[in-house]
């Protein structure tokens, strides 16, 4: 029974939770209500004061009506109007002690302010008061300290009692902190620590400082006087005072394993309160001086509240948790041992609220509530119940209220049982006391927020619509958007308890006007707000990333897009500070310009773009470079005889790093005032392993290379002389040729001035023949890279060699090259020499290669000599132009290319050595078949009639043969460029013109005529014409347009359309269109001009370039076109021509209409005359 009970109560108070809801009474915007008083300020519950001033015990409340305070003082009733030294201020509960005639140790009380009207009481919590103390330092007379070097030192503080603590450090008579290391450190509780002291330890201003933060006083301890010595002067120093007895007898302080100083022993424990700060220390003793490290032993140190201080020393953990409890062990080492320590952490916990103090209740009568004051500490904490400061067990009973623990659950309250309710959580460690009010009241609802508010939301971010009300019972809040056709319920909405509508990614369509409803059992009330959905700022162009060289300009680009009712603001930063007032950095709305940059404007740029509802950024950086600094402090040291060192500093980078340094030298002895380069070494290097040659005097400079480029080069090295030696090496490039057939050029290339190694150089200039045992020819050339051989065999292999030689011996032995003596010409010519025929433009001609012998030089190779005699055709003429092929290197055959056909052909073939020809072979010839002829010369049309013409050509120029015959093809175009039928005839060798007959009138025709030999058909030639159109049916044409009775039907169809359009209008009936102007363009034709009879004639076409067919109708009187630039000419149909056709060969050019006179193709003028035929024209098309 009792557990059913239990879990009855735990529901009703899960059920009751969930329907009372905290309702703060808006005072300061509801006039009248009444309300339980509620502290609002109070003094810290531990209050120091400052002994000079007065105190002021703050206590500060409100409530309808405006409560009244009083006082108690160590748990009775302070009367304050008995005591002429306290005032109270005015509509407040604070208190003001007047020390000026008093001591303030005498209020130094546990205060508690009690504020209270007619609803309830409020108490404060216990405040106690004391004086903050700074006590003076005792007098002592502290003696001096002598200690063994090495050995470890403690120098005590302990300064006095103050309250709060005093904050403790030291310092030298120059008020100059002392100096501390991992050898020297302050513990926490003031003391100077050495874990090993040294000569240079010795001072007599060990001083201690004080100082009390609240009177902001500073203390000092009487100096300490530290003397070091090591073993023979303590004797010394000691004996004076001790008899002449040694104090220390041992022997001097050596290395030693670390020992603690404090804390003492293998382990030792302490105790931390939750939330505070845990520190804890560990200082060791040895020689030499220990490292110190921390450990948990059940876990890791907190990352991110974990902090060492005093070198190691300290371990801080700040706001300490349940899980910082356990044992943690520092370690001290040097290399001699290890000494560990461990300290035991336990964690208390003053109590705290779990889910924060109890929240004050408004309910109407008849509603339901709980008042709950959940806590927890370590121990775990009491907790006491107060109603008006009274204990809740002696304050009258009231039925609807029943208290379980921590809670006090309200069932169907009445008017009239407000109260406030104190709840007080204790243990050994603190206390919490919180006042919470129960307020009665029957209230309709009101909306606090203001009345048609705009909302400016930028798009895809969180849209917040307030709804803040007030009312008793507790109004449910309704929202509705535009028509309110339906409540704004799941997603995208969300409602908070306090009513604020929540739009979790707002969009452009949720703008508009929204209307928040509050409504309770006595009555409703509606505020309309307003929600614009802005679109966001963005960056569409960050600045980038800038390296610019000093002196010049630099833009960063900051484009931006932005809702046009936001109109942003640009703000550039550097390094996130302003930036420098200066004229040269120009700021747009997109940009910032720096000019003549400088090392000082190196930096991070930021643009950042605000609007009043959002913000872009974005930064980039500026790296200003410069060519380096030439290198300096040049020094040559490890001289050798042909190597040194060099060394240098860097000069400074400009922010570029360098890649690499370029090392030269002057050779002041050869070549005074030219420097060269000897060697690079990277950027990272500053020294610089030379190897050097014998006999130069050198000076050395460096540069430095970074992006930029070359620094200025350094000052110069001093001098450094290399010692003369024989040469190292011989000349190079050592050539035997010959000029003349009887002479052979030994030539090299000399050595340089470096390469002498010493003075007096010269050159041993060796030959003899090759494959012949004889000595080698000596002699010695100076100032001089060549020497010539006279009255040698013509053509004879040699072997050479060149030695370097000085004052101071020979070089190496050199190495043998190979020459030869001069060419002469070849004696001999190719035989056995034949062509062979591979076809009409193409023959191949073999011969048997020249002996070596009679080349008498190097083969270079053949050359065939080859000409066309004459065509074997008898019309054509002779030719004699020669032609030759050059085929290089050892061949026996070659092919000769673009012969022509049906010719006779000579030639000869040559061997060619580096002298030049050799004689010819034997002259022979050669006849090319027939080929292919080329086009006819001329092709044109004569004697245009109705449907026949003429067609006259002239042969090819180039008949290749025996001219077969020609063939003739042509075809019939309309006026939409449509390809007709193809017709071919075929026609005798000796013909020149042709009559076509049976042609259709008025019609364009395009030929196509070559000729054949036996080989085949040639290229053809192309042209076109046009057939003349019959005389009586342009007449027709004349006579329709010229007649009245056709210009009186057209008046009187103009009129009838015209009594139409009256009709129509009259009638209203719109949309209705008449074909009338397609009709009157069908008649009317505005090129449309009389033909005269005697110029109704077509004459031929030309395929010359300068001639154009026409488009349309109009041509000049003889029937011939011109033609233009356009592409779209009839002559593309022939060759050369710049045609269009589809794959299927049909034309897809155009005619034009122009009607224009040119020159025949035998330079014959046409007279010019229109002839307005173009609707006869257009119904000439091809079926």
């Amino acid at each position: 029974m009792m557990e059913r009970r239990r879990m009855d109560a735990a529901l009703l108070v899960l059920f009751l939770v969930h329907l009372a809801t905290a309702l703060e009474v808006p005072l300061d915007l509801l006039e009248g209500l009444p309300q339980p008083p509620t502290i609002t300020h109070q003094s810290p519950k531990d209050y120091i004061i400052d002994p000079r001033e007065n105190i002021i015990i703050q206590c500060e409340a409100k409530g309808k009506p405006h409560p009244s305070f009083s006082w108690t003082r160590n748990g009775t009733h302070f009367d304050i109007d008995q005591d002429p030294n306290v005032t109270m201020k005015p509509h407040s509960g604070t208190l003001v002690v007047d020390i000026s005639r008093t001591k303030a140790e005498q209020y130094e009380c546990v205060y508690q302010c009690t504020a209270r009207n007619k609803h309830g009481t409020a108490v404060s919590n216990n405040i106690v008061v004391r004086q903050s103390r700074s006590p003076l330092w005792s007098k002592e007379k502290i003696k001096p300290i002598v200690v063994q070097e090495g050995v470890s030192l403690v120098l005590p503080c302990r300064p006095p009692a103050g309250l709060p603590p005093p904050i403790i450090f030291w310092m030298d008579n120059n008020f100059q902190r002392l100096p501390q290391s991992r050898r020297v450190s302050q513990s926490l509780n003031g003391d100077l620590y050495f874990s090993n002291v040294l000569r240079e330890d010795s001072r007599n201003d060990y001083i201690c400082y004080a100082r009390f933060p609240y009177t902001q006083t500073i203390q000092q301890k009487q100096p300490i006087t530290v003397k070091v010595l090591n073993l023979d002067a303590i004797n010394d120093t000691m004996a004076a005072f001790y008899n002449d007895t040694d104090l220390f007898s041992e022997d001097p302080a050596d290395e030693r394993k670390p020992t603690f100083l404090i804390p003492s022993g293998p382990s030792s424990s302490k105790m931390v309160l939750r939330g505070q700060v845990l520190e804890m220390e560990c200082i060791a003793e040895g020689l030499p001086t220990p490292e110190i490290s921390w450990t948990k032993n059940s876990g890791d140190l907190p990352v991110n509240r974990t902090s060492y201080l005093h070198y190691q020393k300290t371990l801080r953990i700040v706001n300490v948790s349940e899980s910082d409890a356990g044992d943690y062990r520092c370690t001290a080492r040097n290399k001699l041992g290890t000494v560990y320590h461990t300290i035991h952490i336990m964690v208390k916990a003053a109590p705290f609220w779990i889910s924060g103090a109890p929240r004050n209740l408004v309910l109407a009568p008849g509603e339901d509530g709980v008042l709950t004051c959940r806590a927890s500490g370590t121990p775990k904490p009491s907790v006491t119940w107060a109603m008006n400061g009274i204990p809740i067990e002696n304050s009258p009973k009231d039925l609807s209220r029943k208290v379980e623990d921590d809670t006090i659950i309200f069932s169907v309250v009445q008017s009239g049982s407000s109260a406030v309710y104190q709840c007080n959580v204790s243990n050994d460690y603190g206390y919490l006391l919180s006042n919470a009010f129960v307020n009665v009241l029957s209230e309709t609802p009101r909306v606090l927020t203001q009345a048609n508010k705009v909302y400016q939301v930028i798009k895809n971010h969180r849209a917040l619509l307030d709804c803040a009300s007030f009312g008793s019972p507790i109004p449910r809040i309704t929202w509705f958007k535009d028509s309110r056709s339906s409540t704004l319920d799941g997603d995208p909405y969300m409602h908070h308890d306090n009513g604020t509508l929540e739009i979790h990614v707002a969009q452009a369509h949720h703008s508009g006007k929204y209307t928040c409803v509050a409504r309770n059992t006595l009555g409703i009330y509606e505020n309309h707000v307003y929600l614009e959905v802005k679109d966001p700022t963005r960056i569409l162009k960050q600045p980038d990333y800038k390296q610019v060289q000093r002196g010049r300009s630099v833009v960063f680009e900051c484009k931006v897009t932005y809702d046009p009712s936001l109109q942003p603001t640009v703000t550039w930063l550097k390094d996130d500070g302003e930036l420098p007032d200066d004229e040269r950095l120009i700021v747009d709305f997109d940009s910032l310009t720096i000019t003549d940059v400088t090392e000082n404007d190196a930096g991070v740029y930021t643009c950042i773009m605000n609007t009043t509802l959002d913000q872009d950024s974005a930064r980039a950086e500026l790296t200003v470079v410069e060519r380096p600094d030439p290198p300096t402090d040049l020094e040559l040291t490890d001289k050798k005889k042909r190597s040194v060192q060099l060394t240098w500093t860097p000069g400074d980078e400009h922010n570029s790093p360098i890649q690499k340094f370029l090392i030269q030298y002057e050779d002041s002895l050869h070549h005074r005032g030219h420097w060269h380069n000897l060697t690079e070494v990277p950027g990272t290097k500053t020294t610089a392993h030379l190897k050097l040659s014998p006999y130069v005097h050198y000076i050395f400079r460096v540069l430095a290379v970074n992006s930029v480029g070359f620094s200025r080069p350094s000052f110069p090295s001093r001098m450094f002389k290399t010692e003369p030696a024989a040469p190292d090496e011989n000349p190079t490039g050592v050539h035997g040729f010959g000029t003349e057939h009887d002479n052979l050029v030994i030539s090299w290339k000399p050595l340089t001035g470096l390469q002498s190694n010493g003075p007096g150089l010269h050159y041993k200039v060796m030959w003899r023949q090759k494959l012949m045992e004889s000595d080698w020819t000596k002699v010695t050339v100076a100032n001089n890279s060549k020497f010539v051989v006279s009255g040698t065999p013509t053509f004879v292999p040699y072997e050479l060699k060149v030695q370097a030689v000085n004052d101071h011996g020979a070089g190496p032995e050199p190495a043998i090259a190979h020459g030869y003596s001069g060419e002469d010409l070849p004696v001999a010519a190719p035989e056995n020499v034949q062509a062979v025929l591979l076809n009409s433009t193409l023959s191949e001609v073999h011969w048997d290669p020249v002996p070596p012998k009679s080349i008498r030089g190097h083969l270079k190779g053949y050359k065939v000599y080859y000409w066309r005699e004459r065509s074997l055709h008898k019309h054509n003429p002779h030719h004699v132009e020669k032609q030759i092929l050059t085929f290089s290197g050892n061949h026996t055959h070659g092919i000769l290319p673009g012969l022509h056909p049906f010719s006779l052909y000579s030639f000869n073939v040559r061997v060619y050595n580096g002298k030049g020809d050799g004689p010819p072979s034997p002259t022979q010839q050669f006849e090319t078949p027939e080929g292919v002829p080329g086009p006819p010369t001329s092709l044109v049309v004569t004697n245009t009639n109705m449907d026949t013409l003429t067609l006259e050509w002239n042969p090819p120029h180039d008949r290749n043969g025996h001219i077969t015959g020609y063939t003739l093809k042509y075809q019939p175009v309309n006026n939409s460029n449509e390809l007709g039928p193809v017709e071919e005839l075929a026609l005798p060798a000796n013909a020149t013109s042709f009559t076509l007959l049976n042609l259709k009138y008025s019609t364009r025709y395009k030929f196509y005529l070559n000729a054949k030999t036996v080989r085949g058909a040639g290229t053809a030639i192309s042209q076109e014409a046009v057939t003349i159109m019959d005389e009586a049916v342009t007449s027709r044409q004349v006579d329709i347009a010229t007649q009245g009775w056709f210009i009186g039907l057209m008046c009187a169809i103009a009129l009838l359309i015209l009594i139409l359009l009256i009709i129509c209008f009259i009638q209203r009936n719109k949309g209705g269109k008449y074909p009338v102007k397609e009709k009157e363009d069908a008649h009317t034709d505005p090129e449309f001009q009389p033909m005269k009879d005697d110029d109704c004639t077509f004459g031929e076409y030309s395929d010359n370039e300068d001639h154009k067919p026409l488009k349309g109708s109009r041509t000049p009187s003889n029937g011939t076109v011109k033609r233009d630039d356009s592409d779209d000419s009839l002559v593309d149909y022939g060759e050369g021509g710049d045609g269009q056709f589809n794959e299927d060969g049909s034309f897809i050019g155009q005619y034009s209409g122009k009607s224009v006179s040119r020159e025949t193709a035998e330079g014959h003028e046409s007279s010019e005359a229109p002839s307005p035929i173009n609707a006869m024209n257009s119904l000439n098309s091809f079926v």
